[in-house]
């Protein structure tokens, strides 16, 4: 048993980048609404730079990235890694048969209009919803991890940005629907990762102490969310964190594969 995990009664886990490698099912969603909009495609290695903060701001990203691809212009370098963008960078004219530039709206990034976010938002979530989990696979170790610690009866939390709808036939689809007794979307809660507010109910929610629960994720967002909740943290290095070592986040410990936890 791993050091992080004595004195622990919770274990709260990230899904998409931590248990699971989402990211072709993801990207084949993501081309899908943006051909729906007449634009061009993100492509796989893309989509997996983009995704951690949610499914609107994923859109987003392949919003912006497909106008500028339309418009000829190169990707700019903080796109790829889910950072901000210049936003000069936005296209200045309508888009054929989509609507108006890309500007500056309430609740989105900057040269982002609101409609158009909303369609493809809308587009990704059917096509997404319509095969959520074919190309989905576990990561090695997972199982084994998350059996360990259901036999030794740890509760175990999922607390992911996914929207809560995916999670259910994510979970099915691998057998694990019954190793969670509690399930967090990026909408059950108004506040999401990085915001600990997440973790916070899921504490509450058992009658445990912060410091008695443990956060495993991927990416800075989860040891953010999990240091300022009050929780100890560890960090799998082979998922999705813009390009960025998750290491360089201060995780309180670092493994391979999460069969070493148990």
């Amino acid at each position: 048993m791993h050091r992080l995990l004595e004195g622990v009664s919770l274990v709260a886990f990230d899904l998409d980048g931590t248990l699971i490698d989402s990211v072709p099912d993801l990207a084949v969603a993501v081309d899908a609404s943006l051909v729906e909009l007449g634009l061009p495609v993100a492509g796989e290695a893309r989509v997996r730079d983009w995704v951690g903060n949610g499914s609107l701001v994923l859109m987003e990203r392949a919003l912006r990235h497909a106008v500028l691809a339309r418009s000829g212009e190169a990707d700019p370098a903080t796109d790829l890694r889910g950072g901000a963008v210049n936003p000069s960078l936005g296209a200045t004219d309508a888009i054929p048969g989509i609507g108006p530039p890309l500007r500056s709206v309430p609740g989105a990034s900057p040269d982002i209009d609101s409609a158009l976010l909303a369609r493809a938002h809308d587009a990704f979530l059917a096509h997404y919803a319509h095969d959520p989990g074919s190309r989905t696979r576990l990561y090695p170790g997972v199982r084994e991890c998350l059996d360990a610690l259901r036999e030794k009866a740890v509760p175990l939390a999922l607390v992911t940005n996914k929207p809560y709808a995916f999670i259910a036939p994510i979970l099915t689809g691998f057998g694990l629907e019954h190793h969670f007794a509690l399930c967090l979307g990026g909408d059950s809660l108004p506040q999401k990762k990085p915001d600990p507010a997440p973790l916070r109910h899921v504490a509450a929610h058992f009658g445990v102490a912060p410091e008695a629960c443990l956060m495993v994720g991927d990416s800075r967002h989860d040891i953010a969310a999990g240091r300022a909740a009050g929780f100890r943290t560890l960090a799998v290095p082979y998922g999705y964190n813009h390009g960025e070592p998750v290491r360089d986040s201060g995780p309180d410990a670092v493994v391979e594969s999460l069969a070493e936890l148990v």
